[in-house]
């Protein structure tokens, strides 16, 4: 006898993050579930599944999508605080999800009528659930309906009948459900969400505790959270230095403007002056630009105190014992600098420019922890980042300068790589715009960034931020820095953790120091 197939026997149910291309079955769950509610906009759900990917979720059987459950993430204040349901989900846009909440917010929750009654939302809760452990949320936080009320409501209050449903004098499917997945009551809330008619526009504050949360510990020295502001910025001809620090000093008080604690800009950015020390010989021109080092770095330090911002101010060229070096210096808030040469020259710097290379990778104490430099060719050799974290870095800043689309992925491709790596983020600022008089840096190209670690708890594709390609302009992220440790733990992979030691180790000679990580 043949083996039997099982396959026309199997049935395919998954949860999944939900998909811009959703939209029109979840409208169609939403209208059967909730036929006296409205639906979402499509602009509406667009925005949901930009603002926070991983929190909007739908459940799939055998290839069709039967459920579907939204939520944000949201202060411990905004959580347990006076709201409604339009308030605090920004009329269904949730463009106020805070990623550095406290609570995961459930927005809505709904199963196809058929599939009612196989536990379909318990999964979409267990998944809400597991997405709370991963990211180390206090809990969950939910605005449920009480859809029978309206049968009550001429005998009892809302109060009255959510405590008869709790003693199970009443049923109530919703209440039922949420209380059966261990959800707490708060208190009830009047006119949360007047369209529901059932409910009498009330529902029930209720809350689940993440048994596994653990109050977040600032890292040594800095903050658990830090906000990075990337500069992707636009070289244009100038004709004096003011005009170079009239450009910057914008960019940096909108940063300020922002809360930032750290502003970082592109890789050579004052070969803007290049113009300025006219030189038939691109060596010679790159010595000459030493003259603006002084004022260069008088500059970025006044501007860091001023603002109250860390600046990684690109990079210079500098002439030290008669050599040039490409370097990127941190000008820290509280008025101190340092300094991270650029380790791996590319043939063009040694060629035109006569370019050196640094001997020693640092790691630099901020306000904010420990964060390493890594000049643009310096990020495409994965034994610098890795030695950088073993030092305790979080954040590796990355100034870069490519000329086209090829050189630029180069580059970006090795950071996402160090972000898998190492646990670790990454920011990344390049140069647009063109340069005519300038030998060698005359054209740039540019997408920067800020990239994550790829897991589920981390930004859709591990990219927390970026730019539009070749435009002048700054993105913002907030990043959340005691989140690194809990992924090297726990992570879907555990690549620092999983290194075959046994089998190679790194040898580095820094500056003299032996090290092997």
């Amino acid at each position: 006898m043949a083996t039997r197939s099982l396959r026309k026997h199997e049935r395919k149910v998954m949860v999944r993050r939900l998909r811009e291309s959703d939209f029109d079955a979840v409208v169609e769950i939403q209208k059967q579930g909730f036929p006296d509610i409205p639906t979402w906009r499509r602009e509406q759900f667009i925005s949901q599944v930009r603002m926070f990917p991983a929190g909007q979720l739908g459940i799939e059987v055998d290839g069709k999508l039967v459920g579907s459950a939204a939520s944000m993430i949201v202060s411990d204040e905004v959580a347990r605080g006076a709201h409604n349901y339009k308030e605090l989900t920004d009329g269904g846009f949730i463009r106020s999800h805070d990623e550095n909440g406290d609570y995961l917010y459930g927005i809505d929750i709904v199963i196809l009528p058929e599939f009612q009654g196989l536990k379909f939302a318990r999964r979409l809760y267990a998944a809400r659930k597991e997405l709370v452990r991963r990211r180390n949320l206090r809990g969950i936080v939910i605005g449920g309906r009480i859809p029978n009320y309206h049968k009550h409501a001429e005998n009892m209050s809302a109060e009255d009948y959510v405590a008869a449903v709790k003693s199970k004098k009443i049923k109530d499917p919703v209440l039922y459900t949420q209380i059966a997945n261990d959800f707490k009551i708060l208190r009830v809330v009047p006119d949360y969400l007047p369209s529901d008619q059932e409910s009498c526009g009330y529902a029930v504050l209720m809350e689940w505790n993440n048994p596994n949360y653990t109050q977040s510990t600032s890292h040594e020295g800095g903050k658990s959270r830090a906000r990075i502001c990337v500069v992707q910025y636009q070289m244009r001809r100038i004709n004096r230095f003011e005009e170079f620090t009239r450009q910057c000093e914008y960019f940096v008080d909108t940063a300020s403007d922002y809360r930032c604690d750290f502003v970082l800009f592109p890789e050579l950015l004052t070969t803007q002056l290049l113009p300025l020390v006219r030189s038939d010989a691109p060596e010679e021109a790159a010595r000459r630009l030493d003259q603006y080092t002084e004022r260069y770095l008088d500059f970025f330090t006044d501007l860091a105190i001023k603002y109250n911002v860390n600046i990684i101010g690109g990079t210079h060229l500098t002439t030290e014992n008669k050599r040039v070096y490409n370097i990127a210096y941190l000008f820290r808030r509280d008025g101190t600098i340092g300094k991270q040469y650029k380790l791996h020259i590319t043939p063009a710097e040694a060629k035109w420019w006569g370019v050196s290379p640094g001997d020693r990778l640092e790691v630099f104490d901020t306000d904010c922890g420990r964060i390493a430099i890594n000049v643009c060719y310096d990020i495409e050799f994965p034994e610098l980042a890795r030695l950088a974290i073993e030092n305790g870095a979080q954040i590796i800043f990355v100034p870069f300068n490519t000329d086209m689309r090829s050189a630029y992925l180069r580059v970006r491709t090795c950071a996402q790589a160090r972000c898998i790596e190492n646990h670790c983020y990454i920011a990344m600022s390049g140069a647009t715009g063109n340069l005519p008089d300038v030998e060698v840096a005359d054209i740039h190209y540019a997408q920067s960034c800020i990239l994550t670690p790829s897991d589920i708890s981390f930004d859709r594709d591990g990219i927390a931020a970026e730019c539009t390609p070749n435009v002048e302009m700054v993105v913002i992220h907030d990043l959340n820095l005691d989140m690194l440790a809990q992924h090297k733990l726990s992570g879907s992979v555990r690549n620092w953790l999983d290194r075959r030691r046994d089998l190679y180790r790194i040898h580095f000679n820094n500056a003299g120091n032996k090290i092997e990580v």
